[in-house]
């Protein structure tokens, strides 16, 4: 059935009662029991939910924190239980710090059950009845009504005026007209079935009844539900590099410990020896705070991004914005207002913008009057603002009326409706009637093509004039021109009667009437988003719009924000079918709209962006984007006008729902990108330093460090600097750089070859340091002064890495007023452990004379010249 379930608007009314095996009177109870155990409940299955448990477990899948639970496990075993008690610390506290990020977990399923409606009225036994939206099943018949919930999918068989806004699927928040003819084309989209019918979407106006074709997971809603609960994240760049990152340090360390090993057995040392050395030289190797520095600096980035309205729900997420080289974004909502919006009218014989249009003027006051008192919209004024509830189009006649001096309000109390004909789809047309100068008058609206072969005059500068051939032109070339610029037109015009006819039908009312003017309207693009499209394409990422709408919309608002300046960037979903996957993903490149699109091309775009190695964004308001945000690689859900679904499965939420704050969003993710590679270099260049300083040392038989100075190194004295270097400033340039690659490692550019001579810099320091000690004052000071000789280099060598290119003179000593706190607390704290008494017990350390203190001072910042002149004789 769900093969056919696609197809049911293709098939005429009689076809689909065969085909579900079902009359008009609706189902035999006996046959809706048989039906319900066959098709289970119409409700959408619930997906495995993650526990705590699980989420924790989750935060040691991790290669990093591998390498330390085993480091710890080693070092209690070499009785270095301080050791262990401070490596498992760290990953304790980083496991936790993730958990509390990642703790709400998905609602999105939830969510869409929201849309469910609880009770349905329906026809059973040839009675109606109200059952339970959960007990419906395939070939019920359902009666809609004005206020509804959809609770199913179905074909429409009765449609009176019926009036479905189905923004959840869609994305488009117009009410669609509904029919209940046989749609002979196939393959379209959502929005231009008009003949169904969708779970979930809600009935604005009209009444209807429909054939229920399918249920549950069998629905539109459940296809999106079902991708949700099977579709998994793929893992993030960061992620990807750290886990690269950890193979790396693996390699190394085992390396590192093999080639220790190995030369102290050649030296003829003893077996166990030279294997508790190798060992302790391996956990030297490893950065035990990184990754827990690597959260918080993600953390910290959250609570930024907060302040600037970028909600972030998934902590990777924050990197993977500044990595993003394809934004997808939905048109409704997003990159527009979401608001049908007055634009242009047609007055007196010419096109008028609505800023310059003004209720003063005679012919322009008429259809100022007949937009607002033609019109089912329900105003409420409170404290100088307007509240407006009905039709999207209706409501936003009455703002622009309100706008130019007229309450409706007031004026309905002025020219009273006495009697109506409402609008409906074969007319295309909604009339009232109106007491007014002691008159009747016929006020009515409606499609432009149809209206005016109703006329007979026409209003031009106050008075009335023939609708002779020449006027006929006029307007139709106004229509043209407003058409042109994909605005939705209205025509309204208005006729005087002295009585009126006992028969209110369409053929008394609405005919020689007098024509008054046509409005042009559309859902405008955000004032702000232009220029945010300019920072996009500066910053080399490639904008994309993707729409439910139609093509001429679509277009126009893309052609207003700089997004094509050809109209074969655009392609409909209906062309995208007829493309091959592959095909696709080759020529990709050459479109930036997407209009009349179904949730199954969303996905269709993100992944062939995706196959060509880039790294898209995805952002979206509806239940329909829902697919496409979980597909990409950031999924950005919208604070106010998007769905508890969207929102549930994207990585980052916009609290002012503005495509502007992306950019800023991406600023920031690039800045902590950057912020993190140098927290990296940091603290690998240092423990780089420090197993070269063992590994020469054990070469020359020297005893140089003892474990705990390693250990406090590490998670103390480098923490702070470490923590520090990932809230720095960005470049100024930052959005003028091009995107860097997805599969680019966390080593190029340099990196991999600064970590390796920058820490052979530092052992060489510290070993030269360690030599003079022993030489002038002996092994115990020697030992003190090579511990604080390598804390303190690192610590001066914080600065060097905050640019691999720029002089740390030209980016300002004294810049990141963080950096310099953190400095001074880690090298107090290193100072503290040698001077104060009992401290320097517990290190194994001796207290330095003036004289050996300038030694080590001299030592430490000999660092800062040293990657001066390498950046110098790089750049020339």
């Amino acid at each position: 059935m769900e093969k056919d379930q696609n197809l049911y608007y293709a098939c005429s009314i009689e076809k689909t009662l065969n085909s579900l095996d079902t009359d008009l009177n609706g189902l035999s109870d006996s046959e809706a029991s048989k039906r319900l155990s066959e098709h289970g409940s119409n409700k959408l299955q619930e997906g495995k939910k993650r526990t705590l448990f699980g989420m924790l477990l989750e935060q040691f899948k991790n290669v990093m924190v591998i390498i330390l639970i085993i480091a710890a496990v080693i070092s209690g075993f070499l009785d270095e239980l301080t050791d262990t008690f401070i490596i498992m610390a760290i990953v304790i506290i980083n496991a936790v710090l993730g958990v509390v990020q990642e703790s709400k977990a998905e609602k999105a399923l939830e969510a869409l059950k929201q849309l469910s409606a609880p009770n349905a009225k329906i026809k059973r036994n040839g009675m109606v009845s109200i059952i339970k939206a959960e007990e419906i099943v395939p070939g019920d018949i359902v009666i809609l009504e004005a206020g509804d919930y959809v609770p199913a999918d179905m074909r429409l068989l009765e449609s009176a005026n019926l009036k479905i806004e189905e923004s959840s699927l869609t994305g488009e928040s117009e009410p669609v007209m509904k029919t209940t003819g046989t749609i002979e084309k196939t393959g379209l989209v959502i929005g231009d079935r008009t003949n169904m019918a969708y779970s979930g979407s809600i009935v604005t106006y009209g009444r209807g009844t429909g054939i229920v074709t399918g249920t549950g997971m069998n629905t539109e809603v459940g296809k999106i539900a079902k991708f949700i609960s099977s579709n998994e994240k793929e893992a993030t760049p960061l992620q990807k590099k750290l886990k690269e990152l950890g193979k790396y340090l693996s390699i190394a360390v085992v390396i590192i410990a093999a080639v220790i090993f190995a030369t102290g057995v050649l030296q003829g040392r003893e077996y166990l020896d030279m294997f508790l050395v190798a060992v302790s030289l391996a956990v030297a190797a490893i950065p035990e705070g990184m990754p827990a520095i690597v959260t918080i600096v993600l953390a910290i980035g959250v609570q930024k991004m907060s302040k600037r309205n970028a909600i972030i729900r998934k902590l990777p997420a924050v990197e993977t914005l500044g990595s993003t080289q394809v934004i997808c974004s939905d048109k409704t909502g997003t990159l527009t207002q979401n608001k049908m919006t007055v634009m242009e009218l047609f007055c007196s014989g010419k096109n008028i913008s609505s800023e310059k249009a003004s209720a003063s003027d005679e012919n322009m006051k008429a259809i100022i009057n007949i937009m607002t008192l033609c019109n089912d919209t329900k105003l409420s004024i409170s404290n100088n603002s307007i509240d407006t509830i009905g039709d999207p189009t209706e409501t936003a006649l009455v703002e622009f009326a309100y706008g130019k001096g007229i309450n409706k309000n007031i004026l309905e109390e002025e020219i009273s409706r006495i009697a109506e004909i409402p609008f409906d789809s074969d007319r295309k047309m909604m009339s009232t009637i109106n007491r007014y100068n002691r008159k009747n008058r016929v006020f009515t609206k409606g499609a432009p093509d149809i209206l005016l072969d109703r006329c007979s005059s026409i209003l031009i500068d106050g008075k009335q004039s023939a609708l002779d051939n020449t006027n006929r032109e006029l307007v139709n070339t106004a229509y043209g021109k407003m058409a042109d610029k994909a605005l939705r037109v209205l025509a309204v015009a208005y006729r005087d009667m002295e009585e009126i006819p006992k028969k209110l039908d369409s053929q008394n009312i609405e005919n020689k009437l007098v024509f008054a003017g046509l409005i042009g309207m559309i859902d405008p693009p955000r004032p702000e988003v232009k220029d945010a499209v300019q920072t996009c394409r500066s910053a080399g990422i490639i904008p994309v719009m993707i729409t439910g709408d139609h093509r001429d919309t679509a277009a126009a608002i893309a052609k207003k924000l700089n997004m094509i300046d050809d109209e074969r960037q655009v392609l409909t979903g209906a062309e995208l079918d007829k493309i091959s996957d592959e095909d696709f993903v080759e020529g990709v490149r050459k479109y930036s709209v997407y209009a009349r699109v179904s949730p199954e091309h969303k996905v269709r775009i993100v992944k062939a962006w995706r196959k060509l190695g880039k790294v898209v964004a995805m952002t979206g308001d509806g239940v329909n984007d829902a697919p496409a945000l979980k597909s990409s690689d950031i999924g950005v859900g919208m604070g106010i006008t998007g769905t508890d679904v969207s929102k549930g499965v994207s990585d980052m939420v916009l609290s002012d729902d503005n495509f502007a704050t992306i950019v800023v969003a991406v600023k920031e993710g690039r800045k902590i990108y950057n912020n993190i590679r140098k927290a990296i270099q940091f603290l690998l260049s240092a423990n780089m330093g420090e197993v070269m300083t063992l590994f020469l040392a054990t070469m020359l038989n020297w005893t140089v460090l003892f474990p705990i100075h390693i250990l406090w190194i590490n998670l103390v004295t480098d923490a702070f600097p470490a923590l520090a270097l990932g809230v720095d400033k960005a470049e100024s340039d930052i959005m003028k750089q091009k995107p860097r690659r997805a599969n680019s490692s966390i080593f190029s550019d340099g990196v991999g070859v600064n970590i390796l001579y920058q820490g052979l810099i530092e052992s060489a320091i510290t070993l030269a340091t360690y030599f003079i000690g022993l030489k002038a004052y002996g092994e115990g000071v020697a030992i003190t002064m090579a511990f604080v000789t390598l804390g303190l280099i690192q610590l001066a060598h914080s600065f060097n890495v905050r640019s691999n290119t720029k002089s740390i003179f030209k980016i300002g000593l004294f810049s990141n007023r963080y950096l310099i706190s953190a400095v001074l607390i880690s090298a107090f704290l290193q100072v503290i452990v040698v001077i104060l008494p009992g401290l320097n017990d517990i290190f194994k350390v001796e207290a330095l004379n003036l004289k050996q203190w300038v030694i080590v001072m001299i030592s430490s910042l000999i660092i800062i010249p040293a990657v001066e002149f390498v950046k110098l004789v790089k750049n020339k």
